[in-house]
């Protein structure tokens, strides 16, 4: 079981992340789910910095080869100026192929604003 935390977004509060798994067409899950949703997180007084999720990811795949291995794709999400959802990062990493803990640091891509309007308002 993995689960998707600590993370930091500076300038960014209130966020959720959504995360789905993508893998070669030789690979099968067996058990969990493919994707999913986490709650919303704030920042704390105690780590205003950092978001917690502790959201847990359990997942079983089964294939006869590596080729195509797992990846799992991160989305994260939270309100702009008007209160509306908008994509903060994307991210990727492959799975990892033993179940343990594991902490991994996933760069996160963040979308240009394609006006000024939207620049100003994120």
């Amino acid at each position: 079981q993995h689960s998707l935390s600590p993370s930091q977004f500076p300038g960014f509060d209130d966020l959720y992340c959504k995360f789905c798994f993508v893998y070669g067409q030789d690979w099968v899950p067996t058990a969990g789910l493919e994707e999913g949703i986490s709650q919303i997180t704030s920042k704390s007084e105690v780590a205003p910095t950092t978001l917690v999720w502790n959201f847990p990811i359990d997942i079983t795949f089964k294939s006869t080869n590596p080729s195509g291995w797992p990846q799992i794709v991160v989305s994260v999400y939270g309100p702009d100026f008007f209160g509306n959802d908008v994509v903060r990062g994307y991210g990727a990493f492959c799975a990892p192929h033993v179940c343990f803990r594991h902490t991994r640091t996933i760069a996160m891509f963040v979308p240009e604003s394609t006006s000024r309007l939207q620049k100003f308002t994120r």
